[in-house]
């Protein structure tokens, strides 16, 4: 697959679970070779609760990707979200033993590994760490402090945990199901991969991805991830709503919604009724489109006040120009984003994963329900770029090296070494930070 330059993200969400294969075209868009998607009965919120089930579900969303891509899959990038997952920002600092010396990369792994080493709450892990900005002495707000020369070198840390055992359940449903994780990535992030633009991160926006069992959230403010979030609550509980206040079953409920649901009641039509089949011997059922949306309104307006909090929590409010950015299944109720503007006061718009996609085979990918799984694949890409991109920087260190041992000249091999990794850290900028070596915190 690697040789082949396919990559294949799996989303295992609430209510669905989605495999999709791509690859690179010539003009550098993702082509979307073969997307399989399966109910998914076993997870609940975003956690898996039931392993059997979960594995079941991935089996038959790989093997439908597999049958449209025409190959073999056995490497996944996988996301993970779920009410579990914490934020925290933290500084850690170092001295260096010669400040005349150049800041180089060793000093800012050296730094980032640090912080894998913070206390914690038992049982939870760390999943990502990804730096603010740099200090270097009394020089502040650095963006990339290699080059530079002091004595304390510190940096401010968003760190992501994750609950142990569900990080467990997840490797060992993609393990059953005879897969091997390459990254596992917090959902948002790849949903922001997928549906923001760099001009909009650089300005400062907010991602809320609306799935079935959560809604995740991530503030970016100057190219920089500031705060995430997942509040507990998503699609599904809406149609639980939807099914206790009109008093019919689940999936007559998740249909309402998704057929003739609005999140703002104002604009339903008064007159409009729909008729639902009653139960065997039963009369039909009659339901108002508009206490339907009612209904509708009144749980999403407490959905987006969480998230209008955890805005506030961030303390980016007033410096986000681009506004909000609304992706995932939940995003596709009529009238969401004009709540949302409501709520917020803020300038809102759908976020589509059509930017990074060239022509495929699967038109339906383009929908924002598939935004965290087509993020998945870029994340794969990214991750394998990388990977080409230092393996051959390292082959002209090794031979600037040699010429450098050969005409006794240290200065120059500092050099070529220094530039290197100034070059990675510029193509890696707003990634996550991980080790070249390897991935602590996986």
């Amino acid at each position: 697959m690697e040789e082949e330059k396919i990559v294949v993200g799996l989303d295992i969400g609430t209510t669905k679970i989605v495999a999709i294969a791509g690859r690179k075209n010539e003009f550098g868009k993702l082509e979307i070779l073969g997307m399989g998607k399966a109910v998914s009965e076993g997870v609940t919120r975003g956690v898996v609760s039931n392993i059997d089930r979960t594995v079941e579900a991935i089996q038959k969303a790989i093997l439908e990707a597999e049958e449209q891509a025409g190959i073999n899959i056995s490497q996944v990038n996988v996301g993970i979200a779920g009410q579990h997952i914490r934020s925290i920002q933290n500084t850690n600092s170092i001295l260096r033993e010669s400040p005349d010396d150049e800041i180089t990369d060793n000093d800012i792994r050296r730094l980032g590994n640090d912080m894998h080493r913070m206390v914690i709450p038992p049982g939870d892990e760390i999943i990502h760490v990804m730096p603010q900005c740099y200090k270097v002495d009394e020089e502040h707000e650095i963006k990339n402090p290699v080059g530079m020369a002091g004595t304390r070198l510190s940096a401010d840390f968003h760190v992501i945990t994750a609950q142990i055992a569900a990080i467990k359940n997840i490797k060992k449903c993609v393990q059953k199901s005879n897969l091997e994780i390459v990254e596992l990535v917090l959902e948002p992030l790849a949903s922001s991969l997928s549906v923001l633009e760099e001009d909009e991160k650089e300005a400062g926006v907010v991602l809320v991805d609306i799935g079935g069992g959560t809604t995740d959230v991530a503030v970016f403010y100057e190219g920089v991830i500031r705060h995430t979030a997942v509040i507990p609550l998503g699609g599904n509980i809406i149609t639980q709503d939807v099914k206790e206040g009109c008093k019919v079953m689940y999936n007559q409920a998740e249909q309402l919604k998704v057929k003739f649901g609005r999140a703002i009641a104002s604009e339903a039509n008064s007159n409009e009724i729909i008729s639902i089949p009653g139960l065997r011997n039963r009369p039909d059922k009659e339901i108002s489109v508009k206490n339907l949306a009612h209904i509708i309104e009144a749980r999403m307006t407490e959905i987006i006040e969480f998230v209008h909090y955890e805005i506030a929590q961030s303390t980016y409010e007033n410096r986000l120009t681009g506004g909000i950015v609304i992706t995932g299944g939940g995003s596709q109720l009529q009238n969401c984003k004009q709540l949302f503007e409501y709520v917020t006061g803020m300038d809102v718009r759908i976020g589509y994963p059509n930017e990074h996609l060239g022509k495929g085979r699967v038109e339906e990918v383009k929908s924002p329900t598939y935004a965290t799984a087509v993020g998945l694949v870029l994340v794969g890409f990214h991750s394998y770029e990388f990977a080409n991109v230092s393996n051959r920087e390292k082959r002209e260190i090794l031979a600037t090296q040699k010429a450098t041992e050969k005409n006794d000249n240290s200065t120059s091999q500092k050099k070529g070494l220094n530039d290197f990794f100034v070059r990675i850290l510029e193509k890696t900028k707003g990634l996550l930070m991980d080790d070249f070596d390897d991935k602590q915190g996986y």
